[in-house]
């Protein structure tokens, strides 16, 4: 780990007094490792029995679990590029457990990327209500959208819009929001070199002034009697406590709510309801309160719909047979056009025009000359059972070892057409029969080589 600076560790010495000793010592211990598993795609008894270690329990979410630090590269395990599960920090998964999404809940994840968080909310909705995820930064955006594709996730919106732009736009929307703010990263020290050569007190500044912006604008996205919960993984008075304080001097329409995480330890300046989480705490560094607005859902104005535009007789024609060529069950509701992209919407989507989005719900097929073919995003969020073909193989085996390299598989002569491919009955991918062959379409940039 590199040389932490004098000024932070003067900061921490204050903070914790007589436990400062045993937050270096934790900082001489490797960091944590752990994932979150996936119940969009797999279950808990699947996924312990893809590992060839233990995985324990987490405390930060009933989705969490540690593996030892020899657990080797999990992100090329076959499960992994399945979506059932994601490479996580067990602390992460906090600020997700204090906003305890239900299912059919609106909720927007302001700063989403690189998505932990995002397909953590996923995962709780079950299908149910919708999933707005935003990230400013447009490289940072794609990442997010690639990993809401791999873990299946059908009720999803990605943008990329900047939040002073997007809150007022769908202003009162949303039953939830999570702000996972940008900040000086001192929770990361342990496992980022980068954000601690980044680090100083002019850094911790300014993200709290970048901090409070983006809490003024989610104020506005939520509806009245909805919750906000705003998170950082630093350490900082001036990014957390002090931060939280001042909004709520600026918003008195919201109040501080019990954050019901009993992990960690109570937040500072007397704001017990809030958390905080240190290394010897069982994770990296974290920090989570819990917001409500003022107010009941009754009070929620009426908010127009998508007014989404009904594809040609024609199109409908041939999007229908191509979905009846993959699938036994009938095609669900909401396609739309986008350009050269049929997509399947999601209920009850807001208006999205000059919001930034870059895809909402699941994409279905992309136009390729006169005709459409599906989309990988399509068979991710498939269940096997409902596709007319499908290729299953374990995942230690050599072919799915060679779909993971883009090549080829073996497929009974007589199949012709769109195929699915999993592993351990987990979607993973898809292909084209012909001739006893399975013409890989797994994505180039998603291959294990």
């Amino acid at each position: 780990m590199a040389e932490l600076p004098a000024a932070f560790l003067t900061r921490m010495k204050e903070l914790l007094g007589e436990e400062y000793g045993d937050f270096l010592a934790a900082y001489e211990k490797p960091p944590l490792r752990g994932i979150r598993l996936n119940p969009l795609k797999c279950t808990e008894e699947k996924l312990r029995a893809a590992f060839p270690f233990p995985l324990k329990p987490a405390p930060f979410s009933p989705l969490s679990f540690c593996f030892p630090q020899e657990g080797g590269r999990v992100g090329t395990m076959p499960l992994h590029h399945a979506g059932a599960f994601y490479s996580q920090e067990p602390s992460a998964a906090s600020a997700v457990t204090v906003l305890a999404p239900q299912p059919g809940d609106r909720v927007l994840d302001l700063c989403a990327a690189p998505g932990g968080k995002s397909t953590q909310i996923a995962a709780l909705l079950q299908g149910k209500g919708l999933l707005w995820s935003n990230e400013v930064v447009k490289s940072r955006a794609n990442v997010l959208l690639s990993n809401l594709e791999r873990l299946g996730v059908r009720n999803g919106v990605v943008s990329s819009c900047r939040p002073e732009v997007l809150c007022p736009a769908l202003a009162g929307f949303f039953d939830k929001v999570l702000v996972d703010a940008p900040c000086s990263g001192e929770g990361m020290f342990r496992r980022d070199p980068q954000a601690v050569a980044e680090w100083s007190p002019e850094h911790v500044r300014s993200c709290a002034a970048r901090q409070a912006a983006i809490l003024d604008s989610a104020a506005q996205a939520l509806r009245p009697g909805g919750l906000l919960a705003y998170s950082t993984c630093t350490f900082s008075l001036e990014e957390n406590e002090e931060t939280v304080t001042a909004f709520l001097e600026r918003h008195p329409e919201f109040s501080l709510c019990e954050a019901g995480l009993p992990q960690g330890r109570p937040g500072l300046l007397g704001m017990n309801q809030a958390r905080r989480i240190y290394p010897m705490d069982g994770g990296e560094g974290h920090f989570a309160a819990l917001l409500k607005k003022a107010g009941g859902p009754e009070e929620r104005l009426p908010y127009p719909a998508f007014a989404e535009k009904e594809p040609a007789p024609a199109l409908r024609r041939e999007a229908e047979a191509l979905w009846q060529e993959i699938f036994s069950c009938p095609m669900p509701q909401g396609l739309c056009q986008a350009g050269e992209q049929l997509l399947l919407l999601p209920e009850g989507l807001p208006p999205w025009k000059g919001l930034g989005v870059l895809r909402a719900g699941v994409l279905f097929a992309a136009g390729k000359g006169k005709r459409w073919e599906p989309c990988h995003a399509l068979f991710m969020a498939a269940s096997p059972g409902q596709l007319r073909r499908r290729l299953d193989f374990p995942a230690g085996s050599p072919e799915i070892s060679a779909f993971l390299r883009g090549e080829e598989l073996p497929a009974p002569e007589e199949w012709r057409g769109w195929t699915g491919v999993s592993v351990d009955g987990v979607m993973l991918g898809f292909g084209k029969c012909s001739q006893g062959r399975l013409k890989n379409r797994y994505p180039k940039g998603l291959r294990n080589f």
